[in-house]
């Protein structure tokens, strides 16, 4: 293929209305692309969700709901309340998870990892074993490391539930992750000690 060695400046207009792209210029190429670029603008401009805004800081007022959700939750729970902090909590879940997909992830990670933690709590306090070993597992899923509580929860639920090897594998995995967390060593010799008497 022959190098191309001059440039030719060619006149380019864009409607200020439409926004349409149009040139004088003879070439066909230059229409034929010119007739692209406008095609795709339209069909852009007819798309039923929008194109996100550039990136913007982060929705402080979500980040306060959010965080109000989870400490009337934490209230609740306290009193004794827990269906109600179930509620509480799930609610800081749907706000959460619903941020727009621009905000960073990292963020959602940290929100949804301490809500899925409170609500296991909760369910744990309920004897809700199965539904706590769901959401401390999806608090773990969200955030991996420095979430030894979820870790434990789990376990504790699996344990609870006489899955013992599960619960054995499960604290394993969490110290693996958490180091030799003090709780977390508790736990695996008490499912051990289960283990032995079973």
């Amino acid at each position: 293929m022959e190098e191309l060695e001059t440039f030719t400046q060619l006149p380019i207009r864009m409607d200020p209305t439409s926004k349409a792209v149009s040139s004088t210029s003879s070439s066909r190429a230059l229409t034929e692309e010119l007739a692209t670029l406008n095609q795709l603008h339209k069909a852009l401009l007819t798309l039923e969700s929008p194109v996100p805004p550039p990136p913007v800081p982060v929705n402080q007022k979500r980040s306060a709901q959010i965080t109000k959700l989870r400490e009337s939750g934490n209230g609740e729970f306290r009193k004794g309340k827990h269906q109600d902090a179930i509620r509480y909590y799930g609610l800081g879940l749907q706000m959460a998870l619903s941020r727009p997909l621009w905000e960073p992830s990292g963020l959602v990670r940290d929100e949804v990892a301490g809500l899925y933690a409170n609500r296991a709590q909760a369910h744990m306090a309920l004897q809700n074993w199965v539904e706590g070993s769901v959401d401390a597992e999806a608090s773990v899923e969200a955030k991996k490391a420095g979430n030894a509580k979820a870790w434990w929860r789990k376990g504790k639920c699996l344990m609870e539930m006489g899955r013992l090897e599960e619960a054995k594998d499960w604290v394993g995995r969490g110290l693996e992750m958490e180091g030799n967390e003090a709780d977390l060593v508790g736990l695996q010799k008490e499912i051990t000690e289960k283990m032995k008497k079973a």
